[in-house]
């Protein structure tokens, strides 16, 4: 009898040899579960480029002069910073206007304390966020003892001192004095010699006040300002009030009307006499978008510390805030300010809990790659090898029917060597336990096939161990 080329007997020949077959299925859950690990480990990568950079172990805050309350301000953040392992360099400058042009420069410079009030229109294009109102810094005008003055119309004919060039003081003095028609808004020059302006540091005017040589100094400073207390110890100096401050602040939006309460200053001297009104611009910490965010609650935190205590003006618990800014607010400040700090920032270090911060993007890919696959995953592995085992179900039902189909022993022992060789094959293979009932199901239709061509009957084992008697007999 001739053999067609998809005989059994080929197939059996020609087909790779089941223990190979095995090989590949223990090779099955690489093939299933590589591209899962290629397909998140490719996500991973990707969601990698849009991780924000670690933050630099540095930053430059702009600040004031040396004697001022912002170099003092950011000198106490310095300590809190260091606590964290970042180094601040504070940088020394004339005041507001200049921190402003620092910011406007492309520089590492992307933080400053700024006097509200001063938003340069130059600044438009650039990109600045609030962090925080850090305090109340009243715009303080001393005159001398015999001069009469209770609002900025009164310094008409006087000799004023407005602060250094690039200050906030001098800033808001030349739109507040523009406003009464004494200066020029845009030169800051008096009109027709209705006042005469000076722009000395404050130390300097103060000893012209004293000497005579001024009829008025005005700075724009927090009251805790050792200068500040300096001059109210002073008798022939004193401060004028603000009559007018309530129009002032409704002219003024950055501006606030506040009252330095009668005694606050010396209570047991009883300074000042009376309750004085005065206008205030609010220190603000501002930044622009090149800043990291890993350093906002920081900032927020120093500014917490430093000045959450309240001063002469303020009961604890009113500043730092979110208001008084004049730009829009960061939002790593606004969930400072309305959550507190984060569990990561609260009870991890600085660089390990931004570490963590910028790596949750990372959890995109698990939660879109990852999981899904994982899932799917067990039912391909699960298929694959189920037909590994199902395809010699093809070559075992070429052998059944082909028994069928021929009386010729001759067939019947070549048939039976292919059963033999698959058992032999079979018996070589590492099946998971979970398959072992597919793979003894095999075991046992191969022997059915195998009755089937030995002329067996469907029976008991007992039927079996006859007809195999009975051939040895035979």
């Amino acid at each position: 009898m001739k053999h067609s080329p998809d005989s059994p007997s080929d197939s059996a020949d020609k087909k790779p040899g089941f223990f190979e077959e095995a090989e590949r299925s223990s090779r099955d859950a690489f093939a299933i579960w590589g591209p899962v690990a290629l397909l998140s480990l490719t996500g991973f990568i990707v969601a990698w480029m849009f991780v924000e950079p670690a933050p630099p172990g540095y930053i430059k805050i702009a600040t004031g002069s040396k004697s001022g309350a912002y170099y003092e301000t950011a000198q106490k953040y310095a300590e809190i910073f260091e606590q964290e392992g970042i180094d601040v360099e504070i940088i020394e400058t004339a005041g507001t206007v200049e921190n402003y042009e620092l910011l406007l420069e492309d520089n590492d410079v992307h933080l400053a304390i700024v006097q509200g009030g001063s938003k340069p229109a130059t600044l438009s294009g650039r990109s600045v966020e609030a962090i925080a109102s850090l305090y109340f810094e009243p715009l303080w005008i001393f005159t001398s003892a015999e001069t009469s003055a209770s609002s900025l119309n009164d310094l008409a004919g006087k000799r004023v001192n407005i602060g250094p060039p690039g200050s906030g003081t001098e800033a808001l003095m030349v739109r507040l004095l523009a406003s009464n028609g004494l200066v020029d808004p845009v030169s800051g020059n008096p009109i027709d010699g209705k006042i005469t302006i000076s722009r000395e540091p404050n130390a300097r005017a103060l000893e012209q006040l004293k000497g005579g040589q001024l009829d008025g100094l005005c700075m724009v400073t927090s009251p805790t300002s050792p200068l500040l207390q300096q001059m109210f110890a002073m008798p022939e100096i004193k401060l004028m009030p603000f009559r007018r401050n309530e129009t002032y602040r409704l002219l003024f939006p950055a501006l606030s009307a506040i009252t330095l309460q009668e005694g606050i200053v010396n209570l047991k001297e009883n300074r000042p006499e009376t309750a004085v009104p005065l206008l205030a611009p609010v220190a603000n910490l501002i930044c622009t978008s090149e800043l990291h965010d890993a350093f906002i609650p920081v900032l927020c935190k120093a500014a917490n510390q430093v000045h959450a205590e309240g001063n002469l003006l303020v009961p604890p618990g009113e500043f730092p805030s979110l208001d008084y800014i004049e730009y829009e607010a960061h939002p790593a400040a606004v969930d400072f300010f309305e959550s507190g700090p984060s569990f990561l920032n609260r009870y991890l270090p600085f660089w390990i809990a931004s570490f963590l911060n910028r790596t949750k993007i990372l959890l995109v890919p698990l939660l879109t790659l990852a999981i899904p696959l994982i899932k799917l995953a067990p039912p391909i592995y699960r298929w694959q090898i189920r037909s590994r085992i199902y395809r010699w179900y093809g070559t075992l039902r070429k052998i059944d029917q082909e028994q069928l189909r021929s009386n010729d022993p001759a067939d019947k022992e070549r048939l039976l060597k292919a059963l033999d060789r698959i058992s032999t094959e079979l018996s070589e293979v590492n099946v998971p336990l979970s398959y072992m009932e597919e793979f003894y199901n095999l075991h046992m239709h191969i022997e059915l096939v195998r009755g089937r061509i030995k002329g067996w009957e469907l029976g008991t084992e007992e039927d079996k161990d006859e007809n195999e008697s009975d051939e040895g007999q035979g």
